[in-house]
């Protein structure tokens, strides 16, 4: 696994450039998925509370130890009580005493609790329960905010990043303040694959649309997470770790940048 890309972290920890998404894996499938992207390789393993799936993602590591596992407290969660028992109940549901990253799932400005969750997540890091802490969906405001107030900055934001909507202005923050930038919906849904830039580069060096764009996050030094549960999309989209675009390929893929290509909620919005 050591021979993998990784990104450091700002607490001076690796994380893998290339993880397994588990978004919208249904709770029976999920530990065969997981089960199979480890053998296909993968080292980082991303899940969340409100995915329900966070029991099959800890049967599916089994007696993986060196995995690093990601998870996230949902908007119910937030607070500073709240967040402990939260964290705590993540920590059951995958049998583990500890994560590898802990993140807030969406920073719900307009319930004025992420502060203290934020806080919360600290006292986790503190105890160990989480090696490192992160925040998932936040806006450069919420990223200020937290750290103005706390004076811990966030080790990583995951947050919506696909050719469609390349998320350069929040790129750009998270490089000035140190946060490494994880994609999710990386691919798009799917609808990324469609442009015939893709296809044509797909054509053009003989290798899959998604493990294309996946490519494409990668050498933009962005940690990725393609979520499948088909064994063989699994295993093909790990392939993007076995070539190189050109820079002009590159270019091509970034010109596919949209300013109205969100697919996900507008995180200043969500407050569900």
């Amino acid at each position: 696994m050591t021979d993998q890309p990784t990104l450091t972290l700002n607490d001076d920890r690796q994380i893998p450039q290339l993880g397994f998404g588990t978004w919208n894996i249904d709770p029976s499938e999920a530990a065969q998925a997981v089960s199979t992207a480890l053998e296909a390789g993968y080292w980082l393993v991303d899940t969340a509370a409100i995915y329900k799936n966070e029991e099959g993602v800890g049967k599916g590591i089994g007696d993986w130890s060196d995995i690093f596992l990601q998870t996230k407290i949902w908007n119910e969660s937030q607070g500073y009580d709240r967040t402990l028992k939260a964290a705590d109940k993540c920590l059951d549901r995958l049998g583990r005493e500890h994560v590898d990253m802990l993140l807030i799932h969406w920073p719900q400005p307009e319930r004025g609790l992420f502060v203290d969750t934020w806080k919360a997540l600290i006292e986790l890091r503190d105890q160990g329960k989480a090696k490192s802490i992160g925040v998932s969906n936040f806006r450069e405001e919420d990223l200020k905010r937290i750290v103005d107030e706390t004076g811990v900055v966030p080790a990583l934001n995951q947050i919506e990043l696909h050719p469609s909507f390349q998320q350069r202005d929040m790129r750009k923050v998270h490089e000035e303040m140190g946060i490494v930038t994880q994609s999710w919906s990386p691919l798009g849904q799917g609808d990324t694959m469609n442009a015939d830039a893709i296809k044509s580069l797909a054509e053009e060096t003989g290798q899959s649309a998604a493990a294309i764009v996946i490519r494409w996050h990668i050498q933009h030094g962005l940690s990725v997470l393609p979520r499948s549960t088909n064994p063989d999309h699994i295993r093909d989209n790990f392939t993007a770790l076995d070539f190189e675009l050109t820079d002009e390929q590159m270019a091509k893929i970034d010109e596919l940048d949209s300013a109205d290509g969100r697919i996900g909620p507008e995180p200043g919005k969500f407050n569900d």
